[in-house]
């Protein structure tokens, strides 16, 4: 095994850049991915889901969050369609909505690492939907270079009480394409344990069917690039418009439902 302590990259003591985020990924079943995709956007051959635990500065100051997708196809091309990103500082939600459709909603996050045990709890509206504990094994070799593509959904509703369908904007393809590096890759070993929630219902709609696979990764930002692709079709999409918090979970079969 090799040495967990393993010198990975150095930081300022109490400095809150180059964290590694926590990635936690496993299998759920085909049906439950294609279940929470809207139409256009189409499950990968592999039925995975990522999440991923991390703190990263944002408007100059840290931005815990938890970032929920499934392994997903668009266009021919492989991605991640992201359902939700659950962060603790307001600022950043309503902009990234607005302007790129990135799923933000308010939540609480707890993530740290004492010597060689990883710890994280997620939180949103009182649930408590996911936690990890976890210890680090292995210091593993640095992987090549690597591009990602990430799917969101920018969509505008037509204003108004009117129950029938409209939008302002019609639903749209974000590609989000991002080119990474490692500076440090360790291997974890522990227990994922998601809780159930009516807000985050990872439990109940992308359930485990397979074993965890848990990392602590240190990226190198190289590139990334969001840019506004295809239409998505109207009528098809409709019955995702209605999600939770600002998520793109549906909001419809068994989520809390928003005040209009």
């Amino acid at each position: 095994m090799t040495d967990t302590n393993t010198a990975g990259p150095q930081i300022n003591p109490a400095d809150q850049i180059n964290w590694p985020m926590l990635k936690l990924r496993y299998d759920t079943t085909p049906d439950a991915v294609a279940a929470v995709l809207p139409p256009g956007i189409t499950p990968s051959a592999r039925p995975e889901v990522t999440l991923t635990v991390y703190n990263f500065p944002v408007n100059g100051e840290p931005e815990y969050g938890v970032v929920t997708q499934v392994d997903a196809d668009y266009n021919g091309t492989q991605g991640l369609y992201t359902l939700g990103y659950g962060i603790d500082q307001e600022a950043a939600i309503f902009i990234s909505q607005e302007m790129n459709g990135q799923p933000k909603y308010p939540a609480n996050i707890k993530y740290f690492r004492m010597m060689d045990e990883v710890h994280a709890s997620c939180e949103h509206q009182g649930y408590t939907f996911l936690e990890f504990s976890g210890k680090v094994t292995e210091t593993l070799p640095n992987p090549e270079n690597h591009v990602e593509d990430e799917w969101w959904i920018k969509v505008s509703r037509k204003v108004g009480m009117m129950p029938e369908m409209g939008y302002d904007f019609p639903p749209h393809v974000v590609r989000v394409h991002s080119t990474y590096g490692t500076a440090h890759l360790q291997k974890l070993e522990g227990t994922l344990r998601l809780h159930d929630s009516p807000w985050d219902p990872i439990k109940e709609r992308l359930p485990m069917a397979g074993e965890l696979s848990a990392h602590l990764w240190t990226p190198i930002f190289l590139g990334r690039e969001i840019t506004l692709e295809g239409k998505l079709d109207p009528q098809e999409f409709w019955p995702h418009v209605d999600v939770i918090s600002g998520s793109r979970w549906l909001g419809q079969s068994g989520g809390p439902r928003r005040a209009a």
